[in-house]
């Protein structure tokens, strides 16, 4: 078993990776899609439904668990992968986007930032110090630095000022990180979409030198075509030999384009929460499950899908239990929709190893663009 984190490059196609990350808790194929355990969870799914779905690696939420059940108890009953029940990698978030976006009356400082809790109003405060400890305590392979994520559109003064700041967080953070055998510490390239501002960023970060980089602050309002168009250059700031994570994304069109642009992972809670609102993503597009049209229909969501949600039960079952609101509804789809997205990163692995990812990437596309079937 390996006792090192390593990350390996297979094979590229254009800009297009595959490769493997190797944790002493397992391999992480890549591209690799992280469903979201926000709290120590994937919502409606058991961890060994999660990992039957293709899954290698989970997501947790520093935020969220350093609230409740909090970091410390976490560690007293024996780390997080115990706690979940899921013994493969995770990866944990550093809490800095939730503070910006969920919690309330929160001041930002050189040292970190003060804020109380949306859960109870208690206060708190996170600082790159703070964040690492408490991703210690979880006991997570892959530790995210501590940055602040500004909203877009922001201005550029602003957008500037937040990324020198979270470049400081990032030095303090890999100080406080120290010397973990076994586990990994990213750094979180900022910048919003400022080219020289990116480039900025990322020569701070590989002076300061991280096992993996994210891209962050995309994914928060500016579109997709805005998206690819920084994510047309900013991979490229990144060293090579190292894993590069765009945080928060995405759509199954988002994962793709970002994937062809040089991206290693992803995360979103797009595939469980689409899946507890009657969302589904199929080879043929979006449907959406609450629509009278499947009322009666007694095929399946897609008959060339082998989750248990196509393979074991109609359109029409799915329609009635979700306007039933029964719980099999929520965990039905997002099985689907977890089982599909893992099928997008498989077929990805696939083409970019055989060199055939632009071909690949175009039948996807003419797939999604010919819409469901027919109603009957």
């Amino acid at each position: 078993m390996t006792q090192q984190f390593s990350f390996k490059l297979k094979a590229t196609d254009g800009k297009a990776r595959t490769g493997v990350i190797s944790t002493p808790r397992g391999e992480v194929r890549t591209p690799a899609f992280m469903p979201v355990g926000t709290a120590a969870t994937v919502k409606a799914m058991m961890p060994e439904s999660v990992r039957a779905t293709g899954a290698d690696i989970l997501l947790g939420n520093t935020y969220h668990l350093m609230l409740r059940p909090t970091a410390e108890r976490i560690d007293r009953l024996g780390g997080l992968h115990k706690f979940m029940n899921w013994d493969r990698p995770i990866l944990t978030d550093s809490g800095g986007f939730q503070v910006m976006s969920l919690a309330g009356l929160r001041k930002l400082t050189e040292k970190g930032v003060t804020f109380k809790s949306h859960i109870d109003g208690s206060k708190h405060e996170l600082t790159p110090e703070r964040s690492m400890e408490i991703q210690r305590l979880l006991g997570s392979d892959i530790v995210m630095c501590f940055d602040e994520c500004p909203a877009l559109p922001a201005n550029r003064d602003r957008i500037a000022e937040s990324m020198r700041l979270s470049m400081r967080w990032a030095e303090r953070s890999r100080d406080a990180f120290g010397d973990r055998p076994g586990h990994a510490l990213f750094g979180i390239m900022q910048g919003g979409l400022e080219r020289d501002l990116r480039e900025e960023s990322a020569e701070a970060l590989k002076k300061i030198g991280f096992e993996g980089y994210a891209v962050g602050g995309l994914a928060v309002g500016e579109g997709q075509e805005a998206m690819f168009d920084c994510l047309d250059y900013a991979p490229d700031f990144l060293p090579m030999d190292k894993p590069r994570y765009l945080m928060g994304v995405g759509k199954p069109d988002d994962i793709v384009g970002a994937v062809a642009r040089g991206i290693d992972m992803m995360d979103c809670v797009l595939p469980s929460r689409s899946g507890r609102t009657g969302q589904v993503f199929t080879r043929y597009g979006v449907v959406n499950i609450k629509n009278a049209r499947h009322a009666d229909d007694p095929r399946p969501l897609d008959e060339n899908c082998s989750c248990p949600a196509c393979s074991n039960y109609s359109r029409a079952y799915l329609h009635h239990v979700f306007r039933a609101n029964e719980m099999i509804s929520g965990m039905l789809l997002t099985w689907h929709n977890l089982h599909y997205f893992q099928e997008i990163m498989q077929g990805m692995r696939d083409a970019i190893a055989e060199g055939s990812f632009e071909a690949w990437q175009a039948a996807f596309n003419a797939q999604r663009a010919q819409g469901d079937i027919e109603p009957l």
